[in-house]
């Protein structure tokens, strides 16, 4: 709690210089289009999964997520539970597994058959890299949290929203769901405070073996 308490006094650092806002910049365009590019197969095949399984619903999950704050914009994923599955969250709320305003359940009943595999290999966020193309969202950052999240935040929290939110950050290679939201806070906080273009890169070729699954991804 010390630390905590002189973190809330000490504010996060955050790097904000043109050289590496630019150049971060260039490395999410040229990455966010070879990865659409090489994936495109993936896209195909994830797209025709979905509607097989589960033709009443959509292929892509849009949501409203938090972006560097005040900022909002809707952040894209490929639909890995049943197309009524916002309907159901509130008989599911009690069950939450996770602290804090974030909600996660290990075996949520809403995940499909194909959501199941996709999530076990990050597929389900590849619709991401158009977010990233369009500037909302960068390869590495902390995620995006939804704004009912946000209003439940405290002013420590709130530093989480102080970059542009990524795909990956420290939260998708140490644990995922084996990590409580206050772990996931410092997570943050700690690659704000450091952030560079080595961190950046470094992150990014960690999360490369995700994508062959990951036994934390729910």
């Amino acid at each position: 709690m010390e630390n905590v308490k002189l973190l809330e006094i000490e504010k996060i650092k955050v790097n904000d210089s043109f050289i590496y806002l630019t150049l971060k910049r260039i490395i999410d365009i040229i990455g966010s289009l070879l990865g659409i590019i090489i994936l495109s197969p993936v896209f195909i095949v994830t797209a025709m999964a979905i509607k097989i399984e589960d033709p009443k619903g959509p292929i892509f999950f849009t949501q409203k997520r938090n972006g560097k704050y005040p900022k909002t914009f809707n952040m894209y994923k490929f639909r890995s539970m049943v197309h009524n599955a916002e309907e159901l969250l509130e008989k599911l709320k009690h069950k939450n597994e996770m602290n804090g305003p974030v909600f996660k359940i290990k075996d949520d009943p809403r995940i499909t058959k194909v959501g199941k595999f996709i999530r076990k290999t990050s597929i389900d966020e590849l619709p991401q890299l158009f977010n990233v193309l369009k500037g909302d969202m960068s390869l590495v950052g902390p995620r995006p949290p939804i704004p009912r999240e946000v209003e439940q935040y405290n002013e420590y929290q709130m530093q989480r929203l102080s970059v542009k939110p990524g795909i990956t950050c420290y939260w998708q290679v140490c644990g995922r769901n084996n990590i409580d939201f206050d772990e996931w806070v410092e997570l943050d906080l700690k690659y704000i405070g450091e952030r560079n273009l080595f961190v950046d890169i470094k992150l990014i070729l960690m999360t490369v073996p995700c994508l062959l699954g990951d036994k934390n991804a729910a």
